[in-house]
């Protein structure tokens, strides 16, 4: 219940610890999920004192236990332990410090890790956050590469060595953070923040070396699986060794088998790409040449046509072809004239001998009434009309009957 205060009438500081301490003392037992990370067994004391810390945050809290409850499970449990405690929170009034009575303590096995994994696998995915359409490209030649890694490490150096190695010009901003343990994680999310905000870094890599379910947890801790899948960055996961598969591996755009199988992944080899560009080369200048060759045959081909050894030689062939057919023509067509003009003068001679004035010549007369009618017939004409007579040498009148 809300407390009425004034600064007229404030509560003395025991009286709100006291309060505090009641509020509290009315929550039940709880089971409570988390990693110890640090663990004080002082030999002849009755009372076990660990820090239980949250795995994704930075927020932890004290715990006591009596020995006995600590002593069943103190063969299996040791600082960086993940436990689940059945405890019940308890108030100290003179400090004014929250921590917990644990009752019992049971270790999370690696087989109830992996389940939960998988359930947290399955949720993600549903999501869509390992959609393959929503990975990233990496660039062919990064200019600046993120690594996110442990101080000194193996990993680290193998993802430097390599890739130097693969490209003497590569460069990069390395974050070392704690790669396992409680705060592993909120340093590794912070130092993948850090670098996709550098607008310079090209690709980010994230690498530890092999090590156990446990020590690979942090790499499947959901904020960071969410932390990577909002990047706008590329982002390249080589946790662990092959057969290890934290859930960073994914989200991530691109999953190596091994940190150096991630230098390999990101940085193309200098002598190899070389080696292309001398493959590429030497292919091209053989299809050049090739085609260059093909175009001489042809050349040669068409120069070697008798039209091309004697351009004139075609014109003069046509010219010859051309003059004969000329004479022919005039052949013909002479033909042809002297034909028509035996045949004109054989017609022109039968016109002559079948014509009025030849038969006139041999004595014959063309009578003609007036109105020009030839006379045909007696019966045509009265007596005493005049006619006129047409013989070959001309005409003259004469009467009819007289």
């Amino acid at each position: 219940m809300a407390v009425n205060t004034s600064p007229e009438a404030p509560l003395p500081v025991g009286e709100v610890s006291r309060m505090i301490g009641g509020w509290i003392d009315r929550l039940g037992a709880v089971w409570v999920e988390g990693q110890i990370t640090q663990l004080s067994r002082r030999p002849g004391a009755g009372v076990v004192f660990l820090t239980l810390r949250d795995p994704s945050h930075d927020i932890s809290v004290g715990v006591t236990c009596y020995r006995q409850v600590f002593d069943s499970v103190a063969d299996v449990v040791g600082e960086g332990a993940r436990v689940v405690v059945l405890a019940k929170p308890e108030w100290y009034a003179p400090r004014g410090q929250l921590s917990l009575r644990a009752a019992e303590i049971r270790p999370v096995g690696v087989g109830e890790l992996l389940a939960r994994l998988e359930q947290l696998k399955k949720a993600l995915a549903a999501e869509g956050l390992f959609a393959a359409e929503r990975k990233k490209p990496l660039p062919f030649l990064p200019q600046l590469i993120g690594l996110v890694c442990g101080r000194a490490s193996a990993a680290e150096r193998d993802v430097l060595e390599n890739a130097r190695h693969r490209w003497p010009a590569v460069r990069f901003e390395v974050r070392n953070v704690p790669v396992q343990g409680v705060h592993a994680v909120p340093q590794v999310v912070q130092a993948v923040k850090e670098l996709d905000g550098i607008d310079e870094v090209d690709v980010i890599v994230v690498a530890r070396g092999g090590g156990s379910v446990e020590d690979l947890l942090p790499f499947s801790d959901e904020q960071l699986v969410r932390a990577v899948a909002q990047c706008r960055t590329p982002v390249v996961s080589a946790i662990g060794h092959e057969p290890d598969t934290p859930l960073l591996d994914y989200v991530a755009d691109l999953r190596a088998s091994t940190p150096t199988d991630a230098a390999k992944k990101v940085v193309p080899d200098v002598g190899e790409e070389a080696e292309r560009v001398r493959m590429l080369r030497d292919r091209a200048r053989r299809c050049v040449n090739a085609l260059l060759e093909r175009e001489e045959r042809g050349l040669a081909h068409a120069l070697a046509r008798p039209s091309m050894e004697d351009p004139h030689r075609m014109i003069d062939e046509r010219a010859d072809h051309l003059a004969s057919l000329v004479e022919r023509s005039r052949r013909t067509l002479g033909h042809q004239l002297d034909r028509a003009d035996s045949e004109l003068t054989h017609t022109h001679a039968r016109v002559v001998a079948l014509s009025p004035a030849a038969t006139l010549k041999r004595g014959y007369a063309v009578l003609q009434r007036a109105d020009g009618h030839v006379v045909r017939d007696p019966e045509e004409v009265t007596r005493g009309e005049a006619l006129r007579a047409r013989v070959a040498g001309g005409e003259f009148t004469v009467k009819a009957g007289e």
